[in-house]
Order: C-alpha cells, then sequence, then structure tokens
C-alpha cells in the first residue's frame, strides 16, 4: 500500500521570499522612480535642494527629496525650446544607434547564415575566435580599432563610431545559433526553386527568424546607445560626441536639467523594450534551440 506523501506549504519561508523579492524590486525601480519625480521639479527648486551637494560647497550628501513640492513642466520646457542642444544630440544618437542596429543585422545574418549554413574552411577555429573576442571587454579592441581607423582615415567622423560596433561578433554568434535550427530542407526546396542565397536568407529564413532579428537590433541598439568609451577615443571633436558623453556636462553646466534629461536618454530604450520584449524573449529562445 502506497503512502500518501502531504505537503505542507511553509508560509513563514513564503512571505520572507515574497519580501525579500519586494525589496529587490523596489531597489531596483527606486532610481528610474526618483528621476522621473524629480524631472517635475523646477530648476529653481533642484537648485535649493542639490545645488550644495552638487557644487561641493558642504559636507555630506543632498537631501533625498522624491515628492515635488509643486509639480512643473519648466525643466522639460527648456530642454525642448531654450537648450536645443541636448535635443540635437538626442537626434543624432539615434541616428548613430540605427545605423549601428542596421549594420550589426546585416553583417550578423550574412556571417551567421554563412557559418550555420556552408561548409566553410576553418570554421570552427574561426567561429571559436568569434566567441573568444565576444567575451573579452570592449576596451581591449579600442587600440587595434583605433590604428585600423587611423590607417582609413576615419577617425573623428561618425564612421568611426559605427564601423566597429556594426562588426561585433556578439550578433554573428547569436544569429549562428538560431540559423542552425533552421531544417536544411527548407534551403534544398528553395534552390530547387531557383532561389539564390540572399534571396533565400532575406526572403525565407529572414521572417522564419524575425524574433532573433529583432533580437539582435534591440541589444545593439543598447550597446550603442550607452556606448562612452568608443566616442571619447575615436572623436576627437567634442562636439561630435553622442548624448551618452554629453550627459555628464549636464551635470556640471545646467545640473537643474539632470533628471529631465536623464528621463528622456532612458525613454528610447524603455520604449523599445515595451513594444518588442515578446520578440527579445522569442530571439533568445530560438538561440538557445538545436
Amino acid at each position: 500500500m502506497k503512502k500518501r506523501h502531504s505537503t505542507k506549504t511553509n508560509y513563514p519561508l513564503q512571505a520572507l521570499s515574497i519580501i525579500f523579492f519586494l525589496f529587490l524590486g523596489i531597489l531596483v525601480l527606486l532610481p528610474a522612480v526618483y528621476t522621473l519625480c524629480n524631472s517635475f521639479m523646477s530648476p529653481s527648486e533642484i537648485r535649493q535642494y542639490y545645488a550644495a551637494a552638487i557644487n561641493q560647497r558642504e559636507q555630506g550628501g543632498a537631501a533625498f527629496h522624491l515628492i515635488p513640492d509643486a509639480f512643473s513642466l519648466e525643466g522639460y520646457y527648456m530642454v525642448f525650446l531654450r537648450r536645443t542642444n541636448y535635443l540635437m544630440k538626442f537626434w543624432y544618437s539615434l541616428f548613430l544607434c540605427i545605423a549601428i542596429s542596421a549594420g550589426q543585422i546585416f553583417v550578423s545574418a550574412l556571417g551567421g547564415f554563412a557559418f550555420a549554413k556552408y561548409p566553410l574552411p576553418f570554421k570552427k577555429g574561426i567561429f571559436f575566435l568569434l566567441m573568444v573576442l565576444m567575451m573579452m571587454p570592449i576596451q581591449v579592441t579600442l587600440v587595434p580599432n583605433y590604428i585600423i581607423l587611423d590607417g582609413l582615415n576615419l577617425l573623428d567622423s561618425w564612421l568611426a563610431l559605427i564601423l566597429p560596433m556594426a562588426f561585433l561578433p556578439f550578433g554573428t554568434v547569436f544569429m549562428a545559433q538560431i540559423f542552425k535550427g533552421i531544417p536544411d530542407e527548407i534551403l534544398d526546396a528553395a534552390k530547387l526553386d531557383g532561389a539564390g542565397t540572399f534571396q533565400i536568407l532575406f526572403q525565407i529564413i529572414a521572417p522564419i527568424t524575425k524574433g532573433g532579428i529583432i533580437s539582435v537590433f534591440l541589444l545593439s541598439f543598447v550597446d550603442a546607445w550607452n556606448m562612452v568609451e568608443q566616442p571619447i577615443t575615436f572623436l576627437r571633436d567634442i562636439f561630435r560626441y553622442p548624448l551618452s558623453v554629453f550627459l555628464a556636462s549636464v551635470n556640471q553646466v545646467n545640473f537643474e536639467l539632470s533628471f529631465v534629461c536623464g528621463v528622456l536618454a532612458a525613454l528610447p530604450i524603455l520604449l523599445l523594450f515595451f513594444f518588442f520584449h515578446e520578440e527579445l524573449a522569442q530571439g533568445i529562445e530560438l538561440s538557445g534551440v538545436k
């Protein structure tokens, strides 16, 4: 006769787990909520609470002030209509990130398709090197990229940022793993119908792996949006710096607008993940399916 095992719920442990993860969630969300709430302060109110700490005129930190004394859109008005240099940097950075992400998709699709479906010489060794490069920090490749860009006379131009970022190995490795899950019978049937390599890739395979392509776009966009070392290394003209570098100067010159600038800087990333989070999850899932 089989014994029945009764499962008892450990309510104290469950309650502690809920409290712990709730506390962890508050810690994660607090900086974003703090920045958003302070962005609705007037510049005079921000100077009142934070000027002493930012200018280092007294010991200690600034007082934690979450809720504005009076709701104000003056900061947004100044950024959009009075201090247009921020918006110029915003649109310039958006152009750079879209160009980098589009280049990353094109290079990753071609490279990943070749590694997954074609018998290339030394394919395993080259793919292993790509994985090694992918695990290296970006700072390791700054000097080699600088030498190459200097030889091509591309320093201090927007191509100096786009080309190295478009050829990062992550996208190729990621797409190769996805393309390996595509049955070879689909390719063989397309070839029998007279389709060429580019036609197979962009008209047949790309729609099937849309989630993976969107994932590469999102991840490369985030990487490009947050880049700091590359502009400082490859650009001599500070007026060509993207928003990620320009934000540091906001705290020094117009610190009363730093919260508004922080909210607007996070907006593109938040919108992309809000609208395409399902495709991102699908792409990551496809990359793990063999």
